[in-house]
């Protein structure tokens, strides 16, 4: 892989130098710790501000998507959807090295991860999916769970540009990285409104939602929701996870098309979808993953279940 001149003490085969597209919420933070972890990044990102962060922790700023992946041996990924991902790959300007490995960080779709992978494999390109969980705060961390889709050697290759990010585990062969993320998020959309519901019930019913939550976490109810979500971000009225409710819902829909796929039960899975995706329209197109919490204490309300019906 290429060695930026700046980094000539790097350890042999150590790749120093990383392209870097999708610096928004997460890309952000993880970009910045490459960067203090010694490497170069080289970053592209549509937003101006976006792109002034990057310089301003280190790394190389690139007006153009071109300046940031020319030549690359390495470049990863921070997009929102298999739309964004494709774009890039088959924009004019994206001409990495030959040879090259890109990974897919983000959350897109299984199947046409593994359909990118066969179209750049034709140009000489290696494709690795390897999203992420344990959103910004993990990010910050350095402790996101990295769900890597490749084989065996790709991922002790690549091991050293995880691991100032989180901790990389092998779950299969391209692909497997993003089946494994959506069902992931499948389990944590399923639990946060699971959650809402009964804390709205108990609210009103007149008891204390920090005791509720302290309870829950102390027995069988709990989860990351309870663990993390209620107190840090519910309870408080911050909504801030750094994670969209509309990102969420796509992420539901790649699962429950997995399981589609794959003739799997998905009959809990799609009326959690059914109610998050009413969320989606009711609220704001910013609106964070733990609004739906809110939404869904408004929901007993005169003139609220309207929403849910729709």
């Amino acid at each position: 892989m290429t060695v930026n001149d700046d980094s000539a003490d790097a350890a042999p085969g150590r790749p120093t130098s990383i392209g870097f597209v999708g610096l928004g919420n997460m890309g952000a933070v993880m970009s910045s710790r490459l960067v203090a972890a010694g490497f170069t990044v080289h970053g592209h990102d549509t937003s101006a501000s976006a792109r002034a962060a990057l310089a301003d922790a280190g790394g190389r700023s690139h007006d153009h998507l071109g300046d940031a992946v020319r030549d690359a041996s390495l470049v990863i990924l921070m997009l929102p959807s298999s739309d964004a991902v494709e774009a890039v790959a088959r924009d004019p300007q994206f001409t990495p090295a030959a040879g090259a490995t890109v990974i897919d960080m983000g959350s897109s779709e299984p199947a046409r991860t593994q359909a990118l992978a066969a179209e750049l494999g034709q140009r000489g390109i290696t494709l690795v999916d390897a999203p992420v969980s344990g959103g910004v705060a993990g990010a910050r961390a350095g402790r996101l769970t990295i769900m890597v889709g490749a084989d065996a050697a790709a991922l002790d290759r690549l091991r050293p540009v995880f691991e100032p990010i989180g901790n990389p585990i092998g779950v299969g062969n391209v692909g497997a990285g993003h089946a494994v993320k959506a069902l992931n998020n499948l389990l944590s959309a399923t639990h946060l409104l699971s959650t809402a519901e009964a804390m709205a019930a108990g609210q009103r019913f007149g008891l204390d939602p920090e005791i509720m939550i302290d309870v829950f976490n102390r027995s069988s109810g709990q989860s990351r929701s309870t663990s993390s979500k209620w107190p840090d971000f519910v309870l408080p009225g911050t909504f801030n996870s750094g994670f969209a409710l509309a990102l969420m819902v796509k992420d539901m829909r790649i699962a429950l098309g997995l399981a589609e796929q794959v003739g799997a039960a998905d009959r809990l899975s799609r009326s959690s979808l059914e109610i998050w995706a009413a969320a989606a329209e009711a609220l704001p197109p910013t609106a964070d993953q733990t609004e739906l919490a809110a939404w869904v204490q408004r929901l007993g309300t005169p003139g609220d279940r309207g929403d849910l019906a729709s």
